[in-house]
């Protein structure tokens, strides 16, 4: 247990401090969890995750909330959506099949990677081109949408959401990080009611992770807003194509499983 516990710390600073930057944390934490505790229920890892997952999105939020200034209609339209929509999805966390969403994430992800790749001013100045009224709407459906995942499935909701910030409501790198925090925290807040009242979690392992996620998302975040949109946008690309590897490597190996049989 002291290994596997070991281990399981340094994966969540590290996901703690890429979380804090450009969301996507989870890509690490998940795998590594699952391959680290494999004689555990895939629910009940899901369920641990999340306890670190929250301590570090919350210390990032608290510490984006001392430098921007945060559109509280917008957020609280995707973070009452996205808490219930998550609720949701963890209920269906082991009724449906993930294969079948996977598969799309990658085509998403893909194009979003070659976006942001050729469009060099996506995410560095803010762009408005909708109402208030626009952007309150737009935003409760995509915390529908996002919230559902995170509950259902979780890695790179961090960083779905960012890209719903700056590509649907016109936000910058470092705005869109800030509220992507704080509805990230509601859908893990959600999972972890969810996980937590069906004893899917465990305690022995989440509680140490929590503290070394909390320590990762401190250093990520001093660093995202000592550097600014510029650094963010280049680790937000690294980010993104690494979730594009890992998906691909998940859905390849499904495939190569079905053909052996």
């Amino acid at each position: 247990m002291v290994n596997e516990l070991i281990l399981l710390c340094l994966v969540a600073f590290a996901a703690g401090f890429i979380d804090a930057i450009v969301g996507g944390g989870g890509l690490l934490q998940t795998p590594a969890i699952l391959l680290i505790l494999p004689h555990y229920p895939v629910a009940t890892l899901l369920g641990t995750t999340k306890i670190p997952s929250m301590a570090g999105t919350t210390l990032a939020a608290f510490k984006y909330s001392k430098q921007v200034r945060f559109n509280y209609k917008v957020l609280a339209a995707c973070v009452l959506t996205a808490f219930f929509a998550a609720l949701f999805g963890a209920f269906l966390v082991s009724r449906i099949d993930n294969s079948v969403i996977k598969p799309v994430i990658l085509v998403v992800l893909i194009l979003v990677a070659l976006y942001t790749y050729f469009n060099k001013q996506f995410g560095i100045h803010q762009e408005k081109d909708h109402s208030l009224k626009q952007q309150v709407l737009m935003a409760g459906l995509f915390g529908i949408l996002i919230g559902f995942y995170d509950g259902l499935i979780g890695p790179g909701t961090g960083s779905f959401l960012i890209l719903v910030f700056i590509a649907v409501l016109g936000f910058d790198f470092i705005w869109a990080s800030a509220h992507a925090k704080i509805v990230n925290m509601a859908t893990n807040l959600a999972a972890i009611i969810y996980f937590s009242s069906t004893g899917h979690i465990l305690f022995q392992y989440a509680i140490p992770m929590a503290l070394f996620n909390l320590i990762g998302a401190f250093f990520g975040t001093k660093l995202a807003l000592l550097k600014g949109n510029k650094f963010v946008r280049v680790f937000f690309l690294i980010v993104v194509f690494g979730t594009i590897l890992r998906f691909a490597y998940d859905i390849l190996k499904a495939y190569l499983l079905d053909l052996q049989f």
